[in-house]
């Protein structure tokens, strides 16, 4: 993502209805309004030329409102660069700093619908931005189809038309953006699928409004090491093994002890000091052709978990991959929950819960110390009033899962959203796509459990574990497997 200066916090995720407040606080301190939206159409100009040098008509499609005042300043700049530069679009509404820009820059506005794309046509698209959450008009969907088919690149203002700035999904018809151009901070729909997609390549553009003028309580960032790096565990050349924290991490039967080993892995390659499988005895001999630094403990049944738990040396536990058998998987985790220590539930364990979701809610009170980490199809099963709900976004959904369990809910997908039960939430957008292959979950439980271990509050080991997560991938390249995922961790 490329920014202008360093004084904008590029973590910050605030949505439309705050950017609008953020705008209205600025106008209120006294900051020259329509200065703003000249520095906002200079920076959308700035990038045409950049990334078009070769452009041979600047086509720019200005709304009624302050995002085609926009257009309109980036349509007269461009004309004075020399640039061939012709509007299309609607007149703005009166008396506002939209109609002093089509005033300040004077020529023909054209309808819509006269638009026919020629080589060499670059878009600004300046009709809508962040505000939009309805779906656009006939006539520019139109439009939007008569780009689509010709490839004409769309430079988007603040987002493309079409396109939520809260939910990042689009509301019916909607720009696919070369380059999106946005100003003070970012929307949840720049980073929120299909939204990151959508909006191509983010610039994130200072036009003057104050550090002190961009603040928000919507408790949203992109995930980052800022959130986590005060959390982080602490080493010391007096520590033991034990004080590095000893991870537990239960496997499944004989044929499925695969995923458990990943998570283990995974757990020790993230500066676990111990890492115990908790296996049935059935699997030992399996486990033990495959292990060394790893240990196990056999567990046969509750009784013997039970005496087990009374170590006090056990710092976190990891339930669910290849876990298999449901039933079990549901006592354990009580069981483990009794201990009041916290815990990571992935895939047999949250489907195990599936069907006994209040059950799973009344285990894990006061602070938070459950993470959970479903997929799309298992948040379904957990939360599938939530999942059903259109009106809703990710981060939405997250919260109220994460809400409903007192849990940190980590739900995965391209636009990882991470949140806490008191509404803090992260949206992670790093991770290459590569991450999508088999086993690669069961390695993301093991990390954030080994950071739990080490003492890391939920939220921050949840976010953090995410980052190291796909920081693996990059490192381990394409064509990588859960296997060469979980060699490249490297210890926060």
């Amino acid at each position: 993502m490329s920014r202008t200066l360093m004084a904008i916090d590029e973590t910050l995720l605030v949505s439309p209805r705050t950017m609008g407040k953020i705008d209205q606080a600025a106008a209120e301190s006294g900051i020259d309004s329509f200065g703003l939206m000249q520095k906002a159409g200079a920076h959308v100009a700035a990038v045409l030329l950049s990334h078009f040098p070769e452009v041979q008509r600047a086509v720019i499609l200005c709304g009624p409102g302050n995002n085609g005042g926009d257009g309109h300043v980036a349509g007269g700049l461009l004309a004075a660069s020399g640039v061939e530069a012709v509007r299309f679009g609607m007149e703005p509404k009166p008396g506002g700093d939209a109609a002093r820009a089509r005033q300040a820059y004077p020529g023909k506005l054209l309808p819509l619908e006269d638009w026919q794309p020629r080589d060499g046509d670059v878009i600004v698209d300046a009709l809508f931005g962040a505000g939009l959450d309805r779906p656009v008009a006939a006539s520019i969907a139109a439009l939007i189809e008569r780009a689509q088919h010709a490839g004409t690149p769309v430079i988007a203002v603040d987002l493309p038309s079409g396109l939520s700035g809260r939910t990042g999904e689009p509301t019916g018809a909607c720009f696919a953006a070369s380059h999106t151009v946005t100003f003070a901070a970012l929307k949840p729909g720049h980073l929120l699928m299909p939204g990151r997609t959508l909006c191509g390549q983010m610039h994130l553009c200072d036009i003057g409004i104050p550090a002190r003028l961009i603040r928000s309580d919507d408790a949203m960032w992109k995930n980052d090491p800022g959130l986590y790096a005060s959390k982080r565990p602490l080493t010391d050349a007096g520590q033991h093994k034990y004080g590095r924290g000893h991870l537990v991490v239960f496997s499944g039967p004989l044929s499925a002890t695969g995923a458990a080993r990943l998570s283990a892995t995974a757990g020790l390659n993230s500066g676990a000091g111990l890492v115990t499988i908790a296996n049935p005895p059935g699997a030992t001999l399996a486990l033990a052709s495959h292990l060394t630094a790893i240990m196990q403990h056999p567990v046969r049944d509750e009784a013997e978990l039970e005496t087990w738990l009374s170590d006090k040396r056990l710092s976190a536990f990891v339930l669910g991959p290849g876990f298999g058998d449901l039933e079990k998987a549901r006592s354990y985790t009580a069981r483990v929950a009794a201990t009041g220590r916290p815990v990571v539930l992935d895939a047999d364990g949250l489907t195990a819960f599936a069907s006994e979701t209040d059950l799973l809610a009344k285990l894990f009170a006061g602070e938070a110390r459950l993470v959970l980490t479903p997929h799309e199809g298992e948040f379904r099963r957990l939360c599938g009033d939530l999942a059903d709900d259109p009106s809703l976004s990710k981060i939405d959904r997250a919260r109220g899962a994460a809400s409903r369990f007192n849990a940190v809910m980590v739900y995965k997908g391209a636009d990882t959203v991470i949140a806490a039960p008191d509404g803090r939430a992260a949206v992670n957008a790093d991770a290459p796509a590569w991450l999508a292959t088999a086993g690669s979950g069961d390695v993301l439980a093991g990390i954030i459990g080994s950071l739990l271990s080490q003492g890391m509050p939920a939220f921050e080991a949840a976010c953090a574990g995410v980052a190291l997560h796909g920081e693996a991938a990059i490192r381990a390249g394409r064509g990588m497997n859960a296997e060469d995922l979980a060699g490249h961790i490297e210890p926060l």
